[in-house]
């Protein structure tokens, strides 16, 4: 089966940077669009940041300037790098990846989440 390993995730000062990662395993035979979502405390899951294929990237404006994201498509892996964190990006972060296991199929595919705390 197909998995997405997070990874990167923790607790960090105001102002502080992280950087988190998600890996794509299992029968894959290609990976499409890749992305982050967090999911604050009584809120909804939003989306932070999209990558395609073919590198083309969107942001959440509270994000923009702040947050990058790009991958690796050798190792099937998307990266956030989170820089100027704020209290107010605390969240559960989820992976997500758009997935043809093969050919004929596709689909969504969401990592367990990473927490990320950010203290003022």
């Amino acid at each position: 089966q197909v998995q997405l390993a997070e990874s990167g995730g923790g607790l960090v000062q105001d102002g502080g940077s992280l950087r988190l990662s998600c890996a794509a395993s299992g029968i894959i035979f290609r990976v499409n669009a890749m992305g982050w979502y967090r999911e604050a405390p009584g809120n909804q899951r939003e989306l932070v940041a999209r990558i395609t294929s073919g590198g083309s990237t969107n942001y959440a404006d509270s994000v923009k300037g702040r947050f990058t994201i790009s991958r690796d498509n050798a190792k099937n892996t998307v990266y956030l790098q989170m820089n100027s964190l704020k209290p107010e990006d605390t969240a559960v972060y989820y992976c997500n990846a758009q997935i043809n296991p093969t050919p004929r199929r596709d689909y969504d595919y969401w990592g367990q989440g990473t927490q990320v705390t950010v203290s003022s």
